[in-house]
């Protein structure tokens, strides 16, 4: 009797334990199949943060599923210890496991912020303390608080930005970004000036930078950049002053309004072209790697000259002569248009 009542207390233990297991197991498959979500929203899993921490943020969005069920599903998949931090969209009707998959990879939210070719390291300075999300570390974003804050081996930051668009997760600091972009135009320059064409009038990687930023603020048509690159280098050879527009503009700093007088021209300044011999000191924008490449190889090319034509390009002339001819054009096609009602 004994006997038979030992085996029965067992069967009815296992019994017991294979019903706690099989209602565990359809509560799993219940929290499981569960939509944390109807419409998206985002948990932020935090450095170093413990899984029962992790389960009650995620838990807030779906008060049906127990924190400790989610905490025992990411143990159970065993998972609890490789989840990255970072902020996370939970998408609409999305489940506990995708979830933690997506945890585990860091598939987290990316931010961006676009970097124009063409604009200034301060416009750079001034998007990047826009941008969302981002950590701020530096007290006071201007060229020379970066340089000393990132001790950049540079002495002017203009030129040494790299315009792009930059993804990054939230919390993200901006010297991080800063040196990415730092980064990414040395990395830009130093592959372009290693690739350079022969018997060019340019000393060192630093004056192809320079070179590139007037290059780029002269022509934002791609196929233009090459032949505007050798009209320069053509000049240079010849010890003519490049004559640029755009690096009196930048030199007249805060000053231009948007309007350019030939009294601008005679005006000196170390970026006044009209007046000094060269290059200017520093690089006047962020260049684009096409304008790297064209200062780094030039086309081949009679021209010295060269105007707006009117169509958004520029006329190319060999002598003073036919560019006379071409600004004279130029001025006409203005005058048309400023009839223009």
């Amino acid at each position: 009797m004994r006997r038979a009542i030992g085996v029965f207390l067992i069967w009815a233990a296992g019994m017991g334990l294979l019903a706690a297991l099989l209602v565990g197991a359809g509560l799993a498959m219940h929290y499981w199949h569960q939509p944390l979500a109807q419409e998206a929203t985002t948990v932020t899993v935090e450095s170093g943060q413990s899984m029962p921490r992790i389960a009650a943020s995620i838990h807030e969005v779906q008060p049906a599923i127990p924190a400790r069920a989610i905490d025992w599903t990411a143990r159970f998949r065993g998972q609890a210890r490789s989840i990255q931090a970072g902020e996370y969209e939970i998408r609409p009707g999305e489940r506990l496991a995708s979830l933690l998959d997506r945890m585990v990879a860091g598939d987290v939210i990316e931010y961006r912020f676009t970097v124009p070719e063409g604009i200034t390291a301060q416009g750079f300075l001034d998007r990047l303390a826009e941008a969302p999300r981002i950590r701020r570390t530096i007290e006071e974003l201007t060229p020379e608080a970066v340089i000393e804050s990132l001790d950049l081996p540079v002495d002017h930051l203009e030129g040494w930005l790299y315009p792009d668009t930059y993804q990054y997760p939230a919390g993200t600091s901006d010297r991080t970004l800063i040196k990415r972009a730092f980064r990414q135009m040395r990395e830009a320059l130093d592959a372009a000036w290693a690739a350079r064409a022969d018997d060019l009038p340019l000393d060192d990687p630093y004056e192809a930078l320079i070179l590139a930023s007037v290059i780029e603020k002269e022509t934002g048509i791609s196929g233009e950049r090459g032949e505007v690159a050798g009209v320069f280098v053509n000049r240079l050879r010849r010890g003519m002053r490049l004559q640029t527009d755009p690096t009196v503009i930048y030199g007249m700093g805060d000053d231009y309004d948007g309007r350019l007088y030939s009294r601008h021209l005679r005006e000196d300044t170390p970026y006044n072209t009209y007046t000094r011999d060269g290059l200017p000191p520093t690089p006047i924008a962020l260049p684009s790697a096409a304008s790297i490449e064209a200062a780094t190889r030039p086309a081949e090319t009679d021209a010295f000259y060269f105007v707006a034509d009117g169509t958004g390009g520029h006329a190319f002339s060999r002598t003073l002569k036919e560019h006379n001819r071409a600004v004279a054009r130029w001025r006409i096609h203005q005058r048309e248009q400023g009839d223009r009602p």
